[in-house]
């Protein structure tokens, strides 16, 4: 079936449709991963955009039950250049083509990825229309102009869990906890856990006792969630609309702010919240969670001219003056010269562009990247941030 991409500047790209037909809004961005498309589908932070993979393959090892970054996709289109009908892989059940139409998003393929990422790449991202069912360009055109796009938008909402609950996924964090928690789940679901996780005098086998986390989702990964568990920690997910009564309820031992969609302007609530929160837990933040925290701080962010996505961006460590291959994805950016009167130094610096990746407080313990050290996909450069957010936990016990 024909299909259009059609930008609000006016450009047009023609194709044919895999997945699922109809029409449908977005900001077009570009991932230069060369593999992971099902684990971009499936990662909350791409609400609100249509996606184009800038690897020309894609399709290839089709789609499983495995590599699911949340419980369903969540991009608005899908645009490459070849899509492989026949897949290949022993865990795959199902082809691209099967999981996009199951989830209702439609894929364009048969146009100039590279064209089209060069014109992104020069003028920035653009608002867009993917259609089956409306072929006049002019038309097109027109609606692209007039959708939303995200800037000012609140599109955490959107990807959010509806209510808090515990991770009980992944790699086991001790032996007996989660037996005990089925058992008396009934009576009252998350404090409970937390009693018997607490009470419990099993200790993981690194020889600590586990940490309890609670992780404000703003659109949080499955990967962060199991990063954490293997490192130690033991976590409860709340809303991103959440008060900071509800989140020091659970007596957590640190605070993780999550990656997610959009404008970080556009979720005043989480940024009020996380001010209260300063300088009472330990913080770790990633990707959306970084810009927030910069806003609590006191500082601004703005929006990149293309943002970065993909699983191959290097960033500079000024601590240990290492260059690290990063996985990231996300539109916006703190802007460090707004922080320059506050005790917040940049850890971290992107080499493509000099954009701020990461900063650290001089005086409490919190800590932020604006790159996605959890990967899946992507290289495993950065997995000592979690080690440093479990250290600042256990300093601030001895404290």
């Amino acid at each position: 079936m024909k299909a259009i991409l059609a930008l609000e500047d006016g450009t047009i790209f023609e194709g044919e449709s895999f997945g699922a037909s109809g029409e449908q809004y977005g900001e077009v961005v570009f991932n230069t991963g060369m593999t992971g498309y099902q684990e971009v589908l499936t990662d909350p932070s791409y609400k609100g955009q249509i996606v184009v993979m800038t690897y020309p393959l894609i399709g290839n090892y089709g789609c499983n039950d495995e590599d699911f970054e949340s419980i369903k996709p969540h991009v608005e289109g899908f645009v490459v250049r070849e899509y492989s009908s026949y897949h290949s892989n022993w865990r795959a059940n199902k082809s691209l083509s099967e999981f996009l139409e199951k989830y209702g998003i439609i894929g364009i393929q048969g146009i100039d990825t590279r064209a089209l990422t060069k014109h992104l790449r020069n003028f920035g991202v653009k608002k867009g229309v993917i259609s089956t069912k409306d072929l006049d360009k002019d038309r097109l055109i027109d609606k692209a102009k007039k959708s939303p796009g995200l800037v000012g938008l609140d599109m955490v909402k959107k990807v959010t869990c509806k209510k808090s609950y515990h991770w009980e996924r992944g790699e086991p964090v001790s032996i007996g906890i989660k037996k005990k928690i089925q058992e008396k789940k009934q009576d009252s679901p998350i404090q409970l856990e937390l009693e018997f996780a607490r009470k419990s005098d099993i200790v993981l086998n690194t020889g600590f006792v586990p940490f309890w986390v609670v992780a404000i989702d703003g659109g949080i990964k499955h990967n962060i969630l199991r990063k954490l568990q293997s490192h130690g920690c033991n976590i409860t997910v709340v809303q991103a609309t959440a008060s900071v009564d509800e989140i020091l309820s659970y007596e957590p031992d640190g605070i993780f702010l999550s990656n997610g969609p959009g404008d970080p302007e556009g979720v005043p609530y989480m940024i009020d919240t996380v001010r209260q929160l300063i300088g009472i837990k330990p913080i770790f933040g990633i990707c959306l969670g970084h810009q927030i925290l910069g806003l609590a701080l006191g500082g601004k962010t703005y929006k990149l001219k293309f943002g970065h996505r993909g699983a191959n961006h290097p960033v500079k460590n000024f601590a240990t003056d290492k260059v690290e291959i990063t996985t990231q994805n996300h539109g916006f950016c703190v802007d460090m010269d707004s922080l320059r009167d506050k005790p917040v130094r940049m850890t971290h610096i992107n080499l493509n562009d000099m954009t701020c990746e990461g900063m650290e407080h001089e005086e409490y313990p919190l800590f932020s990247v604006q790159y996605h050290p959890e990967a899946s996909p992507g290289p495993h450069d950065a997995d000592y941030l979690f080690n440093k957010f479990v250290e600042m936990m256990r300093l601030n016990h001895v404290q």
